[in-house]
């Protein structure tokens, strides 16, 4: 049987600190020029020389406060804060590559259906179908607070309004237009045919849309879909709409329970089980030897501030870990924050947490030469039964740098990564085909030809 060729994206965020917290104060790492044009189009080149298939943008709107019920920390760790908008760096990145796919974090609970289905249209166009968008709904009261409203939507009611957005944006992405609208026949003065555009009329519980779609077929038309979210609805949403997932476990073994369950909604949805690419995040410290590998961890952790990951980890779950003492457990209630994470933690201690983040992350990290790298990656992708990775960035951009010179080759040279672009759009590098499938509930909003 052929074996699956690795899936590979930067996660990266427009802002100093994002996961590995702490690295910013390393003087090998960029972060700090993350306000700069050059700092991205340098980091879009090189991805695109190590043939990855996407950079994935994560983005946060409001602040780390819950920790130490207050900001102080977060800005003197910069725990991704400042933090810019991931939309307007995609053009100029397009702008420098070919071939790079860009998967956009975007939380529509603070977006309006019809502007953002224009936005993600007009970089599907000037990407020529490079573009994603990461669908989250939020996490942080002080997003909502910020927003005029007194606190979140409860977890599921979030998820309700989500399946809504997205049926709103499909039918103006998928319906709004014909295939063959746009005619553009100077002789004849005739740029559009009026009778193949159609206004979406929509009158629901969150929603009230009525208009044209305001700009023409894209060469995806709906963007790739990314998500993150394992919760019961959490799933549930990803079955009906995702075609990449973005998911973590502690062990191979667990991540397998999890693509499965995964699948396996997808397919009760009326879709295919390989309807779904499942990516989990991965940080890597790679170097000629494993002897290298293992200093470099070492020199790493001067710089990383493990106190920094566990309030960026208090946001996550809602709960203040500084009011806990070091051996005592940490119980989790009821939380409109990230409702997976919060359980999949709770009855760990506060040292136990500072251990795990030393480096900053709830994502396995990898450290070794560059076969013991790969090893590792294929035993993950195998065992675990995804098709790729986020890949974190520790120092940028020397991480991806390290990867794209140390494991792209032995990985190429087993045969499990791609040795050239494809042709075509994002979700055709990664599918096969532009546009979305009949079987995905999009597809419900075409017009016949």
């Amino acid at each position: 049987m052929t074996q699956k060729q690795i899936l590979l994206n930067a996660f990266n965020m427009n802002c100093v600190g994002h996961i590995h917290h702490g690295m910013w104060t390393h003087p090998e790492d960029r972060s700090i020029e993350f306000n700069t044009l050059a700092y991205w189009t340098d980091l879009a080149r090189l991805l695109e020389r190590g043939l990855f298939d996407g950079l994935f943008i994560a983005d946060i709107l409001g602040v780390y406060d819950v920790y130490q019920q207050g900001i102080t920390l977060t800005a003197r760790e910069s725990i991704q804060l400042p933090v810019n908008d991931p939309l307007m760096l995609v053009s100029a990145m397009a702008g420098v590559t070919q071939h790079l796919g860009f998967a956009v974090t975007a939380n529509l609970s603070y977006e309006a259906p019809f502007p953002f289905a224009r936005r993600l249209s007009t970089l599907d166009h000037l990407t020529q179908g490079r573009i994603g968008w990461n669908i989250v709904t939020g996490y942080l009261d002080s997003a909502a607070r910020a927003m005029g409203n007194k606190q979140l939507l409860a977890h599921d009611e979030r998820y309700a309004q989500a399946d809504e957005f997205l049926d709103v944006s499909y039918q103006l992405w998928e319906g709004s237009w014909q295939d063959d609208a746009l005619v553009v026949d100077r002789p004849n003065r005739l740029y559009a045919d009026a009778t193949k555009i159609h206004p979406v009329r929509h009158q629901g519980e969150f929603y009230q849309v009525e208009g044209y779609h305001l700009s023409s077929p894209s060469p995806q038309r709906t963007p790739l879909l990314f998500q993150a979210g394992t919760s019961a609805r959490g799933i549930q949403f990803a079955a009906r709409h995702a075609e990449c997932t973005f998911v973590n476990a502690a062990t191979p073994t667990a991540m397998r329970q999890q693509t499965q369950r995964l699948r396996q909604a997808a397919v009760e949805a009326g879709r295919r089980a390989d309807d779904l690419r499942i990516f989990m995040g991965v940080g890597v410290i790679v170097a000629p030897t494993e002897r290298e590998a293992q200093e470099k961890h070492r020199s790493y952790l001067e710089y990383a501030s493990p106190e920094a990951g566990i309030a960026h980890f208090s946001s996550s779950i809602g709960l203040d870990l500084a009011a806990f003492e070091l051996d005592e457990p940490i119980i989790s209630g009821e939380t409109r924050a990230i409702e997976s994470v919060s359980k999949a933690y709770s009855g760990w201690t506060r040292r136990r947490l500072l251990e795990q983040h030393a480096m900053g992350s709830r994502y396995p990290l990898i450290i070794g030469n560059p076969a013991q790298v790969a090893d590792a990656l294929l035993h993950w992708m195998d065992e675990g039964d995804i098709d790729g990775f986020n890949l974190t960035r520790i120092l940028n951009p020397q991480s991806y740098r390290d990867f794209i010179d140390l494991v792209v080759p032995e990985l190429q040279q087993r045969g499990r990564y791609k040795t050239a672009y494809q042709p075509g759009s994002l979700r055709h590098k990664i599918f096969q085909q532009d546009r979305l499938p009949e079987r995905h509930p999009a597809a419900r909003w075409r017009h016949s030809a």
